[in-house]
């Protein structure tokens, strides 16, 4: 059974089906492997937990959104 694991920030409901989804979706394209054999595991971990240049993704999202 093929399985399918992410690691992202925190998502919608249907941001988690779409994902879900499309990533079964083009695994089963691309391995020939129907997708209902197909395992997808989504984890998501607070924006504190990443950094991209020396700071956290919450920041950043922050910023941005001053930005707007």
């Amino acid at each position: 059974m093929p399985y399918i694991s992410i690691e992202c920030g925190a998502l919608s409901g249907q941001q988690k089906a779409e994902l879900i989804e499309r990533l079964t979706a083009a695994a089963a394209k691309t391995t020939h492997i129907p997708a209902e054999f197909f395992t997808v595991a989504i984890k998501e971990l607070p924006d504190e937990n990443f950094g991209i240049g020396g700071r956290n993704i919450g920041e950043i999202k922050a910023e941005y959104a001053a930005k707007e």
